[in-house]
């Protein structure tokens, strides 16, 4: 076989392609979390929902406080809205690591910071200023802070470049502006909310569920997502709703909301399992979020409903139609076949139920019953089901490569 002179060219130029393509999506908890002296910092990153942004963003620039300065910024008992608007000041909306640091162009620079995108900041209070000083270091400052640096770089944590730096700086940066009194989102009531937009029957099972309603209520200012069926698909579904006892009705209903805010982007691009407000140790009442083209479902082993419209969508609380009710595989056993598929030839014939129902409500004879063993599906990993869909992803384009080398190589 006879190489063409352009090959070797070919197969270099395929092999740059396929490594400028190869992203790596970043995880601020996991990162701070190899990092015990960051704990705290950590910690409020995702209890003011900073650390969902961060994770969102691409060219971005963390800069951790170790837990003794954190406890210097605690001590002003800062209301949780405050609290995030400094910590905004320390997530820079660029690339910064190690060496650009030493090497800034003039020695000074300005940057904007996660507290200037919000679009609260007042002026430039949004800005830091990092200068390289004399004797090496590297100081950082509000650009409304006189020529103060209140902070100085320590060492560099984790860099993936372009894509994130994580590193240390001495102190908390802050601002008078950045510790302004800031109103906190007026109180949302989800079954008032529900109930106006097409989803009435649902919140009347809520309220008729005092419990249950307290838990959705409670988990509003935290972060919270619900998904509503809508006042027709309740109406079909209140048979078997009834037939559930008290508890499975409660854990039915705390199965359709999850205790994090998410945007529909971020259920689009955070494909995998999401536990629910009826998880509870062994009992996993969990589903997947899967993407269909532009259509985002939700897999419960027993049926897949569609997201059909979105009722409410501002941090920290959303609220999305579906157009079935989500049906926990703990609740009911089997799949529900939508389109049952013709019985091969010489298969036996299954028994018909004598009882009335839906297809919910019929088991097949010849199934053994479901266990709790059976719960416990080692690929109930979120992480595995993603790490396994990317492995898929690179190996289609992988593939892809290789064939183009070997047509470049004949």
């Amino acid at each position: 076989m006879k190489v063409s002179p352009a090959a070797p060219l070919s197969v270099t130029l395929l092999l740059v392609l396929f490594l400028s393509t190869t992203t790596y999506a970043h995880n601020i908890t996991k990162i701070l979390a190899k990092h015990p002296e960051f704990s705290t910092f950590n910690h409020y990153l995702t209890v003011t929902h900073l650390a969902a942004e961060i994770n969102r963003r691409q060219t971005i620039t963390v800069c951790a406080i170790d837990n003794a300065a954190m406890n210097v910024l605690l001590e002003k008992h800062l209301p949780t809205y405050t609290l995030k608007n400094v910590l905004s000041l320390h997530v820079f909306a660029d690339y910064f690591g190690a060496k650009k640091l030493h090497q800034i162009t003039k020695g000074s620079t300005l940057t904007a910071t996660m507290f200037q995108a919000t679009g609260e900041a007042p002026g430039t209070s949004g800005y830091i200023n990092i200068t390289n000083m004399k004797g090496g270091k590297v100081g950082f400052a509000n650009e409304d802070n006189d020529g103060h640096f209140a902070a100085t770089f320590v060492k560099s944590v984790v860099e993936m470049p372009y894509n994130i730096s994580v590193i240390q700086i001495s102190h908390i940066l802050t601002s008078a502006a950045a510790e302004a009194p800031v109103a906190a989102p007026s109180d949302l009531n989800v079954t008032t909310l529900m109930a106006k937009q097409g989803c009435k029957s649902f919140s009347d099972l809520l309220k008729s569920h005092p419990d249950v309603a307290k838990t959705f209520a409670e988990n509003v200012q935290s972060g919270l997502t619900v998904f509503c069926p809508t006042d027709g698909v309740i109406s079909a579904f209140m048979p078997k709703f009834k037939n559930l006892t008290k508890d499975g009705q409660a854990s039915l209903l705390l199965y359709h909301g999850i205790p994090v805010y998410n945007s529909m982007g971020m259920l689009k691009s955070n494909n995998g399992l999401m536990n629910t407000l009826a998880t509870e140790g062994k009992k996993k009442y969990d589903f997947t979020v899967q993407n269909d083209g532009d259509d985002v479902k939700l897999e419960t082993k027993v049926v897949t409903a569609t997201i059909s419209g979105t009722l409410y969508d501002e941090e920290p609380l959303s609220v999305y139609k579906v157009d079935k009710v989500l049906l926990p595989r703990e609740l009911f056993k089997g799949t529900v076949a939508e389109e049952p598929a013709p019985a091969p030839k010489g298969s036996k014939k299954k028994k018909k139920s004598s009882k009335k129902g839906g297809a919910d409500d019929v088991e097949d004879d010849g199934a053994p019953e479901s266990s709790q063993d059976d719960d416990e599906d080692p690929a109930d990993d979120s992480a595995n089901l993603n790490w396994a869909n990317n492995v898929k992803s690179s190996g289609l384009f992988v593939t892809v490569v290789i064939s183009i080398i070997c047509v470049a190589i004949i």
